[in-house]
């Protein structure tokens, strides 16, 4: 095992990476910049090293993350999620100078990070894939002749895109050439690589993806699905574990196609394959993600193994401890993206000093997260600033599960998608998994909710009340 892990990451998913180090055992490195001085992982790890001055810049640099690995004299390194969580150049730098990279190796994630490469890969394997292109569009004229042979609406899609970036639906061939140059700059700014492709789109899919674990070993199993359709710009804001669409037969059909792919690009670690199903329970390839999901704790809540310290021990040469037939579903689970941003204004980013911070607790209910009373949202990252993770044995049982931990989550001197969560977990739709991509976008009515009243709000509207009253 190893003796001490650089976590190449920062905020909720890094204070994750050095907690399931600490029950392994094994000391944990954290890096920041200045906005992160006081942030959390620094403050839970075992040593703590500056990136440089500028906010952002450090967090993307492998050569300088990879010399603190070796200046901490770290045997290993884990990527976390965004930032270079998918850049080959940091496994490369790692196995340059003998680190142990806690992840695919630097091909696996150059292939499967391109969209193209992926497709080409999965169609020699015999995996279903979505009609389209088997390579990058030349020309908006070639697009046009493309979107004509499989039909519209399409996707134009960047071929090195995540996160929801890089994407525009068309409807008609006016459309596409409006968005084409568009997507290329988009694909540019984002990626540093103006390449893209395009895909037949699937209307109001279900967004399903089976997490998979593989060691070196020539082991490689699944961990069953999450449900991820309840997203918006296509960033997804609630996952759900297993998924309520999906029925026996599918589900074990879908999870066999995970390990095939996984198999298929000799996958090591932890990875994540991703399908859109139509209504009518067709299901295609999507693509592959190289890394830790944010969404992994709905699927520890039903698996009860922990993905983390598995990652870390497959990576360590330990073999895969689970055979399929081990792993069972066991109740239901949903993960709450509370991300400071203000629904009602088209989810803008919301920054500044939280000046309350209450989470809910009690059987069920876990929180991963980085904010605390007098912490501060700057601009510089990600907007979401806590996840909370629902488990009952029950759906019925996690829907109220649900609604009780929401209402009790306060969160005070910036907006967040908390009140927004509330609206959506009293509907009938969501008390019926009856949801797909369209759901956020087909009910404009959930952004009519009022916000809640903490005690200070209504200590001031008395006190004003009154102060009217009596001519105050």
């Amino acid at each position: 095992m190893f003796r001490r892990i650089l976590v190449a990451n920062r905020g909720e998913i890094a204070t994750r990476i050095i907690r399931a180090c600490k029950e392994l055992n094994i000391e944990a490195v954290a890096i920041y910049t200045p906005p992160d001085r006081l942030s959390l992982h620094v403050k839970k790890a075992d040593q703590a090293f500056l990136l440089g001055d500028h906010p952002v810049k450090g967090y993307l640099n492998p050569y300088r993350i990879v010399e603190l690995a070796r200046e901490a004299r770290c045997d290993a390194l884990h990527p976390g999620y965004g930032f270079l969580a998918e850049d080959p150049r940091l496994p490369e730098l790692c196995a340059k100078y003998g680190i142990t990279y806690i992840g695919p190796n630097a091909e696996v994630i150059t292939a499967m990070g391109d969209k193209t490469i992926a497709r080409q890969t999965m169609i020699k394997a015999g995996i279903p894939i979505i009609p389209g292109t088997e390579d990058n569009l030349a020309s908006a004229d070639e697009a046009v002749q493309w979107a004509e042979k499989v039909g519209f609406p399409i996707m134009l899609k960047a071929t090195s895109g995540g996160g929801g970036r890089g994407i525009r639906k068309c409807a008609d061939a006016e459309e596409l050439r409006a968005n084409y140059e568009r997507v290329l700059s988009e694909a540019q700014a984002a990626f540093g690589r103006a390449d893209i492709f395009l895909e037949k789109a699937i209307e109001n899919p279900r967004h399903i993806e089976f997490q998979i674990m593989a060691d070196h070993h020539g082991n490689v199993v699944h961990l069953y699905e999450r449900d991820c359709s309840i997203q918006r710009r296509h960033q997804k804001l609630i996952e759900i574990a297993p998924s309520l669409f999906l029925d026996d037969e599918l589900r074990a059909k879908m999870g066999a196609c995970a390990v095939e792919v996984a198999k298929a690009v000799d996958y090591r670690n932890a990875g994540t394959v991703e399908f859109l199903v139509d209504k009518d329970k067709n299901f295609y390839f999507m693509e592959m993600n190289t890394r830790i999901q944010v969404e992994h704790p709905v699927t520890e809540a039903i698996t009860g193994i922990d993905i983390v310290a598995l990652q870390i021990r497959i990576a360590a040469g330990v073999p895969m401890p689970y055979k399929q037939e081990d792993i069972k579903i066991r109740g239901h689970a949903v993960e709450f993206r509370i991300n400071a941003e203000d629904p009602k204004n088209n989810f803008t980013p919301s920054t500044g000093k939280i000046s309350r911070y209450h989470s809910p607790g009690g059987m069920g209910v876990r929180i991963d997260g980085t904010a605390y009373p007098g912490s501060t949202i700057t601009p510089y990252f990600d907007s979401m600033c806590a996840k909370m993770t629902i488990w009952g044995m029950t759906w019925e049982k996690t829907v109220r599960r649900c609604r009780r931990a929401l209402d009790e989550f306060e969160i005070r001197g910036v907006k967040t998608t908390i009140p927004y969560f509330r609206q959506i977990v009293q509907t009938k739709a969501f008390e019926q998994g009856d949801f797909d991509t369209s759901y956020i976008d087909s009910n404009p009515e959930l952004l009519q909710y009022k916000e809640k009243l903490s005690r200070e709000d209504l200590a001031l509207i008395i006190s004003a009340t009154i102060g009217a009253h009596h001519g105050l």
